[in-house]
């Protein structure tokens, strides 16, 4: 018997239990009774779909300003007002 799970299971009272039963109580009878262990799955569950809800909004933002930069550009180059250039220079090692 590991621990105190087991020590229950198998019908053994612990002696720190057996000194808080009211005196007369017959031991045989008593049912302990003990919480469940908490799980974690769900505030995990919970921080990996924020995190990737944030994500996906950052992602959306940066594609929609990278979609109405692009489009800005384009139609103020087409109007005449503003052209832009992307040029790669060259370099030659003589």
């Amino acid at each position: 018997m590991r621990g105190p799970e087991d020590q229950f299971a198998a019908g053994h009272i612990p002696a720190d239990v057996m000194r808080r039963l009211p005196p007369g109580t017959d031991p045989r009878r008593v049912v302990i009774v003990q919480t469940a262990p908490r799980s974690y799955t769900g505030p995990i569950l919970l921080a990996i779909t924020i995190s990737g809800g944030v994500a996906l909004v950052v992602l959306m933002i940066a594609v929609t300003l990278h979609v109405a930069s692009v489009a800005a550009v384009a139609v103020l180059s087409a109007s005449g007002g503003v052209g832009l250039t992307l040029a790669r220079t060259k370099n030659r090692k003589s």
